[in-house]
């Protein structure tokens, strides 16, 4: 009996260990299922449909909601279920993500990928399961504390939810944000080591050096953007035959020393930061002092400053400044900086378009200064576009938009004006008496013009008064809003022509005003003041109580939910990029991330946290640029976007160890060339003996087995034809200066709010308008159509690499174009007086413009051709070019829709 009831005993353990087991068995897959639906499933819902099928309840495209399960098996508007449990292939929702029939997202980028589909499949056919809210959240925070294969989760200061702040990252995706690495045994290796790494890993052999002609004008034309001298070509060839590697390293010295060395890399960055003298939009206001932030650039590049020091001045010059004084000497191994140096650095604040009308609230214009600033500032030393984290917490990259308000709030405070900065010495002023006299004769003109309106107008009016026995008001009574008395017509007197006359002078005594302020020791700058907003048109600080009272001092900053001026949320302190894991100076345990509150100190602390050798954001940015410059593309493809967005390095460990030699050699951008210029990689011929098999291979050029040619830039084609042409200029400095451009587009009207600007008018004498393209007087309204054609880019956008694309168009500008037609004279003459026979003045032409000569067959079609085009030129005279001194403009009246006309004067050509 016992034995019996041992053995029953036994059989219902049994029993029961087998039931218990298959429903742990069960409840392991259910966990499974439901752990799948929350790591893999759901985050693809909320970022690929959510936001058209159920984040707006009052907005749900196609009626369907998609945020619960019972809501997708409803469907939407076609009356069928979204899913059917257990069948993806008869779900709606898998036909649409598969671009079967329905296709959603409706957007080609946003696709499914073919491992989001698998998992949406499978979900699927394992049942649908769909937890509930808390079981979500349980599996999340499971997720969030442990490691995984789907990625990693970046520390930062946190996102408008806990899905963002804990989602997960590549590790590749991540590159940006990583520690500099550099192995000690390649710590004292050069460039040649890491890219001929490569090749050997696909199996490409690299081409063969270049030859000294190649290289010289290689070398010329990236450091100084001008081509070689014969003179300069004879001494290096001289020197490349006795010792190459010694003749290349003292070539590229002589271009690093050259004045015209900071010309030309100071255009690189001036594209960067987006350098214009006018404001642009709808006014275009003249940005009159910007060009002392323009020599400033060329300034720094040719004494080689620090760029951290750089980087210092740019974003907090005047509060460097300050803090110097107040120290007695600089401190952190920083350089000194003087009151007006530290002024005009700052004009990278003032760069970007901007303008307050009084059609925009005054709110508004401020946010889209401060917004302008916040991304400038990304773009520029962090290659990373900020803005795209102003309406919500960045959708590819580690980037809160808290951090975003963090940064806004950093430089809420800056308020854009121009700043008394007295001239510094080595400030070329030569031409302001020549300019001045230009303004002041148009000036004269419009107020003449105006004045003679004016009194014709207070006549009628004191006749007016007169009529109905009422004592005379002048102009400046009768304007006030405050004045009901009765008062005549505002242009009583005039007639409709007339009237549009009075706008049209107005507006011109404003524009040439406004020019006679280039000549005054004044900075495009800011200072530190409340959130207030000045008018563009007139950029002042505060002068007297009621100004500065207007100066509201709020220190609280919020968040911008969906971006909105008017829909503050969250609060926030002033701070940095929590994601690049580097403390700012006034960082804590509880917020390392945090800058000043102070109203002065918060740029200085941020420029400092920009600064620091630890922030590899910020120190790979501009190493990838010089490399970019040297190469025509960077290491990381995009030098504006190191996110996840843009090309991964194709030699992550070259950008890293030129990284950490830059910082340990004291952010020298000179050494930097040198290490890069120096290598065999950048010595490289173009051409290669299988290069039809490394076109195949390589399409790209990827792995750097041929140095990729590139065509010259707009800038580099004009000076290099002024130097051919012997016009060349090289006077370095001081006003824009205006060179010739297409007549027609000169004198072309350009709408400007109520009126038309002045006509574009090229300096009077030649020796100003052939200087280097640089110093060009750069109106964002108005592009020089030979630059433009050419791919000179458009000021209103940081540029982070030049088109360089060869079309018809530049053909045509470059045949037919006026300008280039007086080069190819001014060439004509040089050749005439340099050279006698007509076969040495072609093979003078190929010096000065190719570094060659021509062959003997080329050069027999060319002297053909001289004589085919004498015989033509005998038998058709040239016409005479006829200069206009003025221009009669045609507007039609706002009030009365009447047509006008008016005069203005064309100076220059009297």
């Amino acid at each position: 009996m016992m034995n019996f009831t041992v053995e029953k005993m036994k059989l219902r353990f049994g029993l029961s260990f087998i039931c218990l087991t298959l429903l742990a068995s069960s409840s392991f897959a259910n966990d499974e299922r439901d752990r799948q639906f929350v790591i893999d499933v759901l985050p693809i819902l909320k970022t690929k449909c959510f936001s058209c099928h159920g984040n707006n309840p009052e907005d749900i495209k196609g009626e369907l909601d998609m945020t619960s399960m019972e809501a997708m098996i409803r469907g939407g508007e076609s009356g069928d279920p979204a899913l059917v449990h257990g069948k993806p292939d008869e779900s709606i929702i898998v036909e649409a993500i598969q671009w079967d029939g329905y296709e959603m997202p409706p957007k080609e980028n946003d696709r499914l990928n073919d491992e989001q589909i698998a998992a949406v499949r499978k979900w699927i056919e394992e049942g649908a399961v769909w937890p509930s809210a808390e079981k979500i959240k349980e599996i999340q925070k499971a997720d969030w504390a442990s490691s995984s294969d789907k990625g990693e989760i970046v520390k930062t200061s946190g996102g408008q939810s806990d899905d963002w702040t804990y989602r997960r990252y590549q590790p590749e995706d991540l590159w940006s944000i990583r520690p500099i690495e550099v192995d000690a045994e390649t710590n004292q290796l050069k460039v040649d080591f890491f890219v001929d790494r490569k090749l050997a890993v696909g199996n490409l052999t690299a081409a063969s050096r270049a030859d000294a002609k190649t290289l010289i004008r290689r070398a010329c034309f990236d450091l100084i953007g001008l081509p070689p001298t014969p003179e300069q070509i004879a001494r290096f060839e001289k020197e490349y035959q006795s010792d190459p590697n010694q003749a290349w390293s003292d070539l590229v010295d002589r271009l690093l020393a050259s004045p015209q060395y900071g010309e030309r890399w100071g255009q690189h960055w001036l594209d960067v930061v987006r350098y214009a003298d006018t404001a642009g939009f709808s006014n275009d206001f003249e940005l009159s002092n910007a060009w002392r932030y323009r020599d400033y650039v060329i300034r720094s590049f040719n004494e080689d400053k620090p760029f951290n020091q750089f980087a210092l001045e740019q974003l907090a010059g005047d509060e460097l400044f300050a803090e110097q004084q107040k120290l007695g000497k600089p401190v952190n191994g920083e350089g000194a900086v003087s009151k007006s140096e530290g002024q005009i650095a700052t004009g990278f604040l003032r760069m970007g378009p901007w303008e307050h009308t009084a059609m925009t609230p005054a709110r508004l214009s401020r946010q889209n200064y401060l917004d302008d600033v916040v991304n400038g500032v990304g773009q520029s030393f962090l290659s990373t576009a900020l803005r795209c984290a102003k309406c919500h917490d960045h959708k590819f990259d580690p980037i809160p938009t808290k951090d975003y308000y963090r940064i806004y709030a950093t430089f809420r405070k800056a308020q854009p004006t121009e700043m008394k900065a007295e001239f510094l010495d080595e400030e070329n002023q030569s031409q302001f008496d020549t300019q001045r006299q230009h303004v002041e004769r148009l000036l004269t003109f419009a107020q003449d013009e105006l004045t003679a309106l004016y009194e014709k107008r207070e006549n009628a009016a004191k006749a007016w008064y007169e009529e109905r026995g009422l004592e005379y008001k002048p102009w400046e009574v009768r304007r006030q809003a405050s004045d009901k008395s009765p008062k005549p017509p505002r242009f009583v007197g005039l007639n409709s022509e007339e009237e549009g006359q009075v706008k049209v002078r107005e507006q011109d005594v404003r524009i040439w005003k406004r020019r006679k302020e280039r000549f005054m020791p004044l900075a495009q700058s800011i200072f530190n003041g409340g959130d207030y907003l000045i008018q563009s048109g007139h950029l002042r600080p505060p002068v007297n109580d009621k100004q500065r009272k207007r100066m509201a001092n709020n220190d609280k900053n919020f968040v911008l939910d969906g971006g909105s001026i008017y829909a503050e949320s969250d609060e926030v302190t002033p701070g940095v990029l929590s994601c690049v894991g580097v403390s700012s100076p006034s960082g804590n345990d509880e917020d390392p991330y945090r800058v000043t509150t102070e109203t002065d100190g918060r740029r200085l602390e941020f420029a400092r946290w920009v600064a620091n050798p630890d922030n590899v954001l910020a120190t790979r940015s501009i190493v990838n640029r010089i490399w970019h410059y040297h190469f025509g593309k960077g290491i990381a493809g995009n030098p504006n976007n190191f996110g996840v967005t843009g090309a991964k390095p194709t030699h992550p460990k070259l950008l890293d160890w030129l990284t950490q030699d830059f910082v340990d050699n004291g952010w020298s951008i000179k050494h930097l060339h040198r290490q890069i210029m120096n290598s065999e990689t950048y010595m490289r011929s173009t051409e290669h003996p299988t290069i039809e098999d490394l076109l195949n291979s390589d399409p790209n050029n990827d792995y750097l087995a041929v140095f990729q040619p590139r065509r010259l830039t707009a800038e580099e084609i004009r000076d290099t034809m002024l130097a051919a042409s012997g016009e060349l200029n090289l006077e370095m400095g001081g006003l824009p200066i205006r060179p010739e451009i297409n007549r027609e587009v000169a004198l072309s009207p350009r709408m400007i709010q109520f009126s038309i600007a002045p006509a574009y008018q090229p300096e009077k004498f030649a020796d100003q308008r052939n200087r280097r393209s640089i110093y060009a007087y750069r109106v964002r309204g108005l592009r020089d159509p030979l630059m433009e054609v050419l791919d000179k880019p458009n000021p209103n956008e940081s540029c982070e690499v030049r088109d360089s694309a060869s079309t018809t168009p530049q053909v045509f500008a470059l045949m037919n174009g006026e300008v280039v037609t007086k080069r190819s004279i001014a060439l004509a003459n040089r050749l005439m007086n340099e050279a006698d026979s007509i076969e040495d003045q072609i093979k003078l032409g190929f010096k000065l413009t190719v570094g060659d000569q021509p062959s003997k067959k080329l050069l027999d079609q060319l002297k053909t051709h001289f004589n085919e085009m004498v015989s033509y030129h005998e038998k058709n005279d040239p016409r005479p070019i006829e200069y206009p001194t003025e221009i009669t403009r045609s507007l039609v009246e706002e009030f009365t829709g009447e047509t006008f006309q008016y005069v203005e004067l064309l100076d220059i050509y009297e």
